[in-house]
C-alpha cells in the first residue's frame, strides 16, 4: 500500500476550514492524505497557530513581502516542494493563483467555495460578499461547493456540493456561520479524502 496523499493546506485568515481537516484526520476520517504542511499568505493569520497546536508545521509566505506574483508563487513552490505536496487545498486563502501555476496540477488543487457553483462566484466573490449577494437575490437555497481550481476562479471540476437553506430573517453573518457549519465544515474534508483515495488508488495500480 501507498503511503497517505502529502496535503498542503493554503490559508490567509482564521482556518476554520484548516480546523475542520485537522479534526477529521484526528478523528480517522481523513485517511488517504495528511496534511504535511500549511501555508499562510499572511504572517498573523489564526490558521498558523491552529497548525502548530496540531503539531503540523505552518510558515508564512507573504504576499506584500515578496513584491510580485510571480516571485509568491515562486516561494511558495519551494515551500511545496519541500514538504513533498501532492495535493493542495486552499482553505479561505485569498490570492488567486496564476494559470501558470494551476495548470502545472490538473486535480491537484481543491478549493472551498461559500455557494452553490455557478451562482455567486468568480472574481470578487469571497467571504461575506457571497451571503451578501445571495440575500440580496433573494435565493431560498444556498450552500457551499469543494471544486478543482483551474484558470478560471471558481471555474474547475466540481468534487462535491451541498445546500443550505436560508432563513427570512438571515444576515450576511449568520448566514456564512450556517454555511460554515453545515457545509464548509464537513464538505471539505470529504472532498479531501475522496481525491487522496483516488490518488492512492492510482498509485497502488502503478506498483
Amino acid at each position: 500500500m501507498a503511503d497517505p496523499v502529502r496535503i498542503a493546506v493554503l490559508v490567509s485568515g482564521g482556518g476554520t476550514n484548516l480546523q475542520a481537516l485537522i479534526d477529521a484526520q484526528t478523528a480517522g476520517k481523513l485517511v488517504s492524505g495528511r496534511i504535511a504542511a500549511v501555508l499562510s499568505s499572511t504572517p498573523d493569520a489564526y490558521a498558523l497557530t491552529r497548525a502548530a497546536q496540531a503539531g503540523i508545521p505552518a510558515k508564512a509566505v507573504s504576499r506584500r513581502e515578496a513584491g510580485s506574483q510571480q516571485a509568491f508563487e515562486a516561494a511558495l513552490e519551494r515551500e511545496l516542494d519541500a514538504c513533498g505536496a501532492e495535493v493542495i487545498v486552499l482553505a479561505g486563502f485569498l490570492s488567486i493563483l496564476s494559470e501558470d501555476f494551476t495548470s502545472r496540477r490538473p486535480r491537484r488543487i481543491v478549493n472551498v467555495h461559500p455557494s452553490l457553483i455557478p451562482a455567486f462566484c468568480g472574481k470578487g466573490f469571497y467571504g461575506l460578499r457571497v451571503h451578501e449577494a445571495a440575500l440580496a437575490r433573494g435565493v431560498k437555497l444556498t450552500g457551499a461547493t469543494v471544486h478543482f481550481v483551474n484558470e478560471i476562479p471558481d471555474g474547475g471540476e466540481i468534487i462535491l456540493q451541498k445546500a443550505v437553506a436560508v432563513r427570512p430573517n438571515d444576515t450576511p453573518e449568520t448566514l456564512q456561520k450556517r454555511v460554515m457549519r453545515q457545509a464548509e465544515w464537513k464538505l471539505l474534508p470529504a472532498a479531501v479524502e475522496k481525491v487522496c483515495g483516488q490518488i492512492l488508488k492510482e498509485k497502488n495500480r502503478k506498483k
